[in-house]
């Protein structure tokens, strides 16, 4: 046998000896450790961000009651007004003369009455001798009669000339912020017309009127027939409210009522809440996002956004760690989150354990050895839940 043939053996044989050590190498290799959590059923708040607008609290349109020139604006556009501030003045001259007119009508009246009177008492007096006929003392009361009713009528008259004298100083209704006024000193005003002169809202506290959908209402109230949602008491949901530039309104709003009818056109529910707005930093009109808690999900589980993937169907899935240390594969059912938690309210039962690391190591039906990480949140970490992020 040449040199070559036996070189050329020998690294065979040496190849053929490595390979079987590597076999040997990964027949005893340890298995993958990955990082688990066990999973325990908890008190869970059920939230929903839903969309709406700021409206005021209080709107008075303020309008002309009275016709005539305005002699004087009262206030700084944009400012607040008290309750009963006069806002514009209204020529009084024409109504002041009225005024006058109607007392001396009054006057009047009541020196007619105070003469029919004594001719009626003295017919009466002379009726029984026949001092008087019958016709004549008929008459006289019929005058004093007459006289009665023309007083109240001047008086009547008298209190609607003061009315209107008073309706030439317009004052707010109510205390709030004043908008841009419409007219300016020199205009003419008509009651017929209702010339509008200003409006006033109150915006602390300002009223957040959501939206949300027929399905998500009765989802819940399914949810609640079920027992798996436990309600919050008459006024005790709450409320926190994002702005439009992402940030969180600091106060805490309150739900006010639900309405009891759907829009046929959007298929929506009209939601109210109601939040302080001492700082006037909410204004009529604004878009906003709320976050509202519905009620509390008494046996739900929460796991880590990176232990759950979802497949092509967009079914929510999970990796479980079984008693032989075998990895399986389970659909969930997760629908919202919780702060960065998924809410899981099926596929997994009390005291599971979920892979939450080390899932591109490990495939379902190998062999892994657990580690208990970070344990699932417990009950406590709900104690906060208007901070809460909730996706429907």
């Amino acid at each position: 046998m040449s040199m070559r043939r036996i070189a050329y053996l020998s690294l065979l044989l040496l190849a053929l000896a490595g390979c079987h050590r590597k076999e040997q190498v990964s027949a005893i290799a340890p298995p993958p450790e990955v990082s688990v959590v066990s999973v325990r059923g908890q008190p869970v708040p059920v939230t929903t961000e839903l969309p709406g607008r700021t409206a005021a609290y209080l709107v008075a349109q303020v309008r002309a009651r009275v016709d005539g020139i305005v002699l004087e604006r009262e206030f700084r556009e944009g400012s607040d007004v008290r309750a009963n501030q006069r806002l514009y003045q209204i020529d009084p001259a024409p109504y002041r003369v009225a005024l006058d007119s109607a007392l001396a009508a009054q006057q009047k009246a009541q020196s007619n009455l105070v003469s029919a009177r004594a001719l009626a008492e003295r017919y009466a007096v002379l009726l029984p001798g026949n001092g008087v006929s019958r016709q004549d003392y008929d008459n006289a009361v019929a005058a004093e009669g007459q006289a009665v009713a023309d007083v109240a009528a001047a008086a009547a008259a008298v209190a609607q000339a003061k009315i209107n004298l008073g309706y030439t100083s317009v004052a707010s209704p109510i205390a709030g912020r004043i908008g841009p006024s419409a007219v300016t000193p020199g205009a003419y005003v008509q009651a017929s017309a209702a010339t509008l002169l200003s409006t006033v809202q109150q915006i602390d506290p300002i009223y957040v009127d959501l939206n949300q959908t027929s399905v998500e209402g009765l989802k819940l109230r399914r949810d609640v027939a079920a027992g798996r949602v436990k309600v919050n008491g008459p006024g005790g949901a709450k409320v926190t409210l994002l702005l439009e530039d992402g940030s969180t309104y600091p106060l805490a709003g309150k739900l006010e009522f639900s309405d009891i009818s759907v829009d046929a056109s959007t298929g929506s529910v009209t939601v109210r809440a109601v939040f302080p707005n001492p700082d006037r930093l909410l204004l009529p009109g604004m878009f906003v996002r709320a976050r509202l808690e519905q009620g509390v999900n008494q046996g739900a589980m929460l796991l880590p956004q990176e232990s759950v993937t979802h497949d092509a169907r967009g079914q929510a899935l999970a990796l479980v760690v079984d008693g032989q240390n075998k990895v399986e594969q389970r659909v969930l059912q997760a629908t919202r989150m919780f702060e960065t938690q998924w809410v899981v309210q099926g596929g997994l039962a009390e005291g599971e354990r979920v892979i939450v690391a080390g899932l591109q190591k490990v495939r379902p039906g190998m062999t892994v050895r657990a580690v208990e990480g970070a344990t699932a949140p417990v009950a406590g970490a709900v104690a906060a839940p208007a901070t809460a992020v909730a996706e429907r």
